[in-house]
């Protein structure tokens, strides 16, 4: 049996888990910086690095006992190489290169874009190329069109916030909190979704790609010519949130869906974070349904990052002779690419 060590650390996650090469999880460890950059209402790179340095080893000892294993029952150490912030990659990568080199190791680095595609294989692995997919997070928004496991086309991307970005900045705004998807989702059930209506750029031409900055700009001036009452009343910012939320998840359906119709896939898979997010998943499965076509989203803890998905995604590139040499190092803008 090969097992495999999956670590993640390419934004304020500190991630370690284990898989088979069945793809079966072992175990899967995050340890979650939010309560540090709550603060500051975002994340700060450098506060995220030096968390690394200090929760990774707890994680790391955490994955391989919960999978009931030792390094040395470890066959290959997968990291995310990028995209995502330099100094946290950088820890990730310098760990799973000193396991490598001290336990004599194969290692590899994974693109994390690519990691969030394989999500979903660790719980429907009935589930097999051709599909599109919709990556979408906190740094991404990306329709790909998966060929095969190992061969993409980039379809359309944001042109400036990402989604996940956006829900962050809004949040921020409007003293909600951070991280603002989850909080955003929590107080948008049950609200007028409706009541404000919000346009997103590019919603209505002719590409696939994305721009939420409008958007969130849009809402923000909304907000700001409230009056200071108004502003206090919880049933307005309730359904002003649910108004912006409904505007992200019917862009990323109808985009995602002219995706579909244009290249003539017929299941979606979705990933990332904001992949999460109750109301796109419904608003997803709903059209989903009306067209006749399957789609397909990880359970939340798997598509928040985490170390499973870097270890299914490096099992499958080691599995076809590739392993990286020490020169390998961290790439903040990494693109996604096919193998030959």
């Amino acid at each position: 049996m090969i097992h495999v060590l999956g670590i993640e650390t390419s934004c304020d996650d500190s991630c370690a888990a284990v898989i088979n090469d069945k793809y079966q999880v072992l175990s899967n460890v995050v340890s979650s910086q939010t309560e540090f950059h709550r603060r500051f209402g975002g994340i700060v790179p450098e506060v995220a690095s030096r968390k690394h340095l200090e929760y990774l080893p707890l994680v790391l000892d955490q994955a391989l006992r919960d999978a009931h294993l030792d390094l040395e029952n470890i066959d290959l150490v997968a990291v995310t190489q990028g995209p995502g912030l330099l100094g946290s990659l950088l820890m990730g990568v310098c760990l799973a290169k000193t396991i490598a080199l001290f336990k004599d190791k194969t290692f590899l680095g994974v693109n994390h874009l690519e990691g969030h595609l394989f999500a979903i294989r660790l719980e429907y692995p009935e589930i097999q190329p051709p599909f599109l997919a919709l990556i979408v997070s906190g740094g991404h928004t990306e329709i790909i069109g998966v060929q095969d496991w190992g061969k993409y086309r980039h379809l359309g991307s944001t042109r400036d916030d990402a989604a996940g970005e956006a829900y962050d900045k809004v949040s921020k705004f409007l003293n909600l909190g951070y991280p603002g998807g989850p909080i955003i989702d929590r107080l948008s059930e049950g609200a007028q979704s409706d009541r404000f209506h919000f346009s997103a750029g590019l919603e209505n031409d002719d590409t696939l790609d994305f721009s939420f900055s409008g958007l969130k700009t849009a809402v923000v001036r909304h907000y700001s010519s409230l009056e200071e009452e108004e502003k206090k009343d919880e049933k307005l910012i309730r359904d002003l949130v649910a108004s912006f939320q409904e505007s992200v998840a019917r862009v990323l359906v109808n985009k995602t869906f002219r995706a579909l119709e244009i290249h003539g896939f017929s299941q979606i898979v979705m990933g990332g974070g904001v992949a999460a997010n109750r109301h796109l998943r419904a608003k997803m499965k709903e059209e989903g349904e009306k067209r006749g076509v399957q789609v397909f989203s990880p359970s939340p803890s798997f598509c928040t990052d985490n170390g499973a998905m870097i270890a299914a995604c490096g099992l499958f590139h080691w599995e076809r002779g590739r392993k990286d040499s020490w020169e390998m190092d961290p790439d903040p803008r990494l693109p996604l690419t096919s193998i030959e």
